[in-house]
């Protein structure tokens, strides 16, 4: 038996160990090659396209929103260039600390660092969230000089809006605010994650936003390792929104905006043909660039406060007793029914009884004996109670409302208010009991439970002097459609185009028409003192003046105060409505002053002036062609 020494057993066992951890290192390197094999040759397109996603970065390009344009084209709202500065989080190593930084640049209140730290919550860490904006130059400049010492602060210049005519459109125009989390929940609408993007929050801003904010662009742009912005590689701009057309005159609606400056007040002008709203005019108003900026909690509290109303349009949602503007709607309903004639004759003693109650006439101790064209020239209570008597509420609601009164008239602007024309059902239904026959004797002069908005009321005198034609009330228009009422020429056919007829008898129509020349262009009318002087222009009314509160026996006895010893919020409503020229009807206006004392005083002569302007603005001349033809005014010798 052959004797092994140990030395070469060790030496095979440490040969056997050499071999396997080679074989397993080959193995490995094996591995290794085939992976790299693998990443560079076979996937090298989807890691390249990676890498290059790490370097070259999409941003989206925020398109100018569309402006918004009267009927001349003159623009309301449009775009001015905004600087502004915006944070990245994935990029920033602190967002406290970053805050604190640019804190020392350009000042940061409580309240937007509240809103900085919510953003960044609810947006993506890759989604810019504006800091501040509106900077001004030389903060724009030393943000710039200081970016390099601030990852994930990029200082940004884009478009916002801007309002040239301040408080005039605000009611109109609207305006537009930050997107909220109730606007981004359920939408794909990628603008919306844009730091400082905005969307339409009221008016036409509001009902056109869509077509307004246009399509988005994008750059294409190389960035270093901690993000920050190399070069600028490709550029593809958006497609801006749509311009919006106003039936609006700018120059005529500042005009009535200053007429009725310091008043809580409301104008409507429009087309009676046609429906273009000329004018909406609500006093006072707001500037709608502070909101575009962000208004601070202070500045809400004041408008919210303010007894006047200023972010309440009154054209639309103010809703007021048209007082005895609404006789027109009462001499109608009698006419048409049957219960009066034109000729019929009721004695004004100034008071009526009707079982144990009295019903007064505005003229202490009365007017007479009045036809009804007379009645309606110096507005007599008595004669209209008497009507309203005979003709019976139902029958004089069905006439209103056929004229605009008391619903929503379908109008392109949104917050518009029905108001309310009552009849006997709905007391029933609303109060649960029957009507009074004394309640009939107050809506017939407009009081009681009637209510209509000033836009109503222009509806309602544009419906009358255009012939009985149901046109209705718009804001918007392309720019085609305004081109060719601007240059067509207006006949009864082209009104029956435009509004269908509604059926009232013309002679009926001429009859009040004729009572409202009086009231303007006769002497002794109520509105005899506000007529047009100028000649060439003319216009005919209707005066009102309702009650915020009752008169009591105690006070009438007593004697009744007068409007200027009252407090304002006592003090009656003042209302005018009117068309012109008279010869050939082509515009309607209404005019409410809240607590204005009285529609002859306050309202006829604002009235005047605006409707004056519009017509020198439309100095085109129309033949007769209505149901005034001819009717002159009265001139003064």
């Amino acid at each position: 038996m052959a004797f092994v020494r140990p030395e070469n057993s060790r030496y095979k066992t440490f040969t056997r160990r050499v071999a396997m951890i080679g074989g397993g290192q080959a193995g490995l390197m094996a591995i290794l090659a085939g992976r790299l094999y693998y990443l560079q040759v076979v996937e090298s397109a989807q890691y390249k396209t990676l890498a290059e996603d790490n370097r070259i970065n999409l941003r989206l390009i925020a398109p100018s929103r569309g402006r918004i344009l009267d009927r001349f084209g003159v623009p309301v709202a449009k775009n001015r260039l905004d600087y502004r500065v915006v944070l990245i989080k994935e990029q920033v190593r602190s967002v406290e600390e970053t805050l604190d930084t640019i804190g020392r640049i350009i000042p940061i209140s409580d309240n937007q660092r509240t809103r900085i730290l919510r953003d960044i919550k609810r947006k993506p860490a890759f989604v810019p969230v504006t800091i501040s904006e509106n900077l001004s130059w030389d903060q724009f400049a030393t943000l710039n000089v200081h970016s390099p010492d601030l990852p994930g602060i990029l200082p940004d210049a884009g478009p916002t809006r801007d309002y040239p005519y301040n408080a005039s459109f605000s009611h109109v125009v609207g305006y537009v605010g930050a997107v909220t989390e109730e606007d981004l929940a359920g939408s794909t609408d990628p603008l919306l994650q844009l730091p400082g993007f905005k969307i339409g929050r009221r008016g036409v801003e509001r009902v056109r936003d869509k077509a307004l904010r246009g399509k988005p662009g994008n750059s294409r742009v190389e960035v270093n390792a901690v993000g920050r912005v190399v070069r600028e590689l490709a550029r593809q701009e958006g497609t801006p929104g749509e311009d919006q057309y106003l039936t609006i005159d700018a120059e005529l609606q500042n005009f009535a905006m200053e007429r009725i400056k310091g008043e809580s007040a409301a104008v409507v002008v429009m087309d009676s043909h046609r429906g273009d709203v000329l004018v909406m005019a609500s006093s006072p108003g707001y500037d709608p660039n502070e909101f575009n900026v962000g208004v601070t909690q202070d500045r809400w509290d004041q408008l919210s406060k303010d007894p006047y109303h200023p972010l309440i349009n009154k054209c639309i949602a103010g809703q007021y007793p048209p007082g005895s503007t609404f006789k027109t709607m009462t001499a109608l309903a009698g006419l048409e029914s049957g219960a009066i004639t034109p000729d019929t004759t009721v004695y004004c003693s100034g008071v009526m009884r009707l079982g144990r109650s009295e019903f007064h006439c505005w003229k202490e101790h009365g007017h007479g004996n009045l036809d009804l064209e007379h009645a309606i020239m110096h507005s007599c209570d008595i004669y209209f109670y008497e009507a309203a008597r005979r003709t019976g509420i139902d029958v004089i609601a069905a006439m209103a409302k056929r004229f605009g009164l008391g619903d929503q008239l379908g109008l392109d602007l949104p917050g518009e208010l029905k108001g309310l024309i009552p009849t006997s059902a709905w007391k029933r239904a609303t109060l649960g009991v029957p009507w009074q026959g004394g309640e009939t004797l107050i809506t017939g002069i407009g009081q009681g439970y009637v209510l209509t908005t000033p836009l109503q009321l222009c509806t309602m005198v544009a419906r009358l002097s255009n012939g009985g034609h149901a046109v209705t009330p718009h804001v918007l228009m392309t720019a085609d459609e305004i081109k060719a009422a601007e240059t067509n020429t207006v006949t009864p056919e082209a009104a029956a185009l435009i509004g269908q007829p509604m059926g009232i008898d013309p002679n009926d129509i001429a009859v009040v028409l004729r009572g409202m020349n009086d009231v303007s262009n006769v002497p002794g009318g109520t509105a005899f003192r506000s007529r047009i002087r100028d000649k060439g222009y003319s216009l005919a009314g209707k005066t009102g003046t309702s009650q915020v509160r009752r008169i009591s026996k105690e006070e009438r006895l007593s004697g009744v105060i007068k409007n200027e010893d009252k407090p304002w919020i006592e003090r009656d409503h003042a209302l005018f409505i009117a068309f012109g020229p008279v010869e050939a009807p082509r515009y309607a206006i209404s005019v409410v002053v809240e607590h204005g004392s009285s529609g002859s005083g306050t309202a006829a002569p604002i009235a005047r002036d605006i409707m004056l302007e519009t017509q020198k603005r439309d100095p085109a001349n129309r033949k007769p062609a209505g149901p005034m033809a001819a009717l002159s005014p009265h001139e003064e010798t």
